[in-house]
């Protein structure tokens, strides 16, 4: 019985709209910065102990080379007393304070990393112009400072490297 259809004919409802039916949703794109907070904070912990170590290679540098009484008597020897664990852990919290700023910063504000930049830099500008201001004798009072702006650099640039390479956004 070849009536005038062909098979083809047969089931036209493949071929009708569809109303009511709605398409599969397509994935939004990220309304924000994509940040791998992982990354990010295990860029912070390494940053935290660089500055740390800097602290105490700046120690180690003026008390036994330039035999200058940072911290401690000359007579603790060369790594001092306490307060060279106090200099040394004070590094680390900066520098994980440091990458919760730039966390925060990359959550929060447009340039992200320009505003980090000039809070960190004006950070270490005072750990480093706060000891001048001590009754400390001029060497230690520079050598404090001069310790306190390479533990500032290093924080600010490899949190600054940390930072970008963990967003989509910096």
């Amino acid at each position: 019985m070849s009536g005038g259809y062909n098979e083809d004919d047969w089931d036209r409802t493949r071929q009708m709209p569809r109303h009511g039916v709605q398409q599969p949703a397509r994935p939004e794109p990220p309304r924000g910065p994509v940040i791998n907070a992982g990354r990010l904070w295990a860029g912070g912990v390494a940053t935290a102990i660089v500055a740390a170590l800097i602290g105490l290679v700046g120690l180690l540098i003026v008390r036994a080379l330039l035999q200058i009484p940072y911290l401690a008597p000359v007579k603790s020897g060369a790594l001092g007393d306490s307060r060279t664990v106090i200099l040394c852990v004070s590094a680390a919290v900066a520098a994980l304070a440091a990458t919760g700023l730039a966390h925060l910063l990359l959550l929060s504000t447009p340039r992200p990393m320009a505003y980090f930049g000039w809070i960190a830099g004006l950070l270490t500008a005072v750990a480093v112009v706060l000891p001048i201001l001590n009754d400390d004798t001029l060497a230690v009072s520079l050598a404090t400072g001069v310790i306190h702006l390479v533990i500032g650099l290093a924080i600010i640039s490899l949190v600054t490297g940390a930072a970008l390479s963990a967003s989509t956004r910096a």
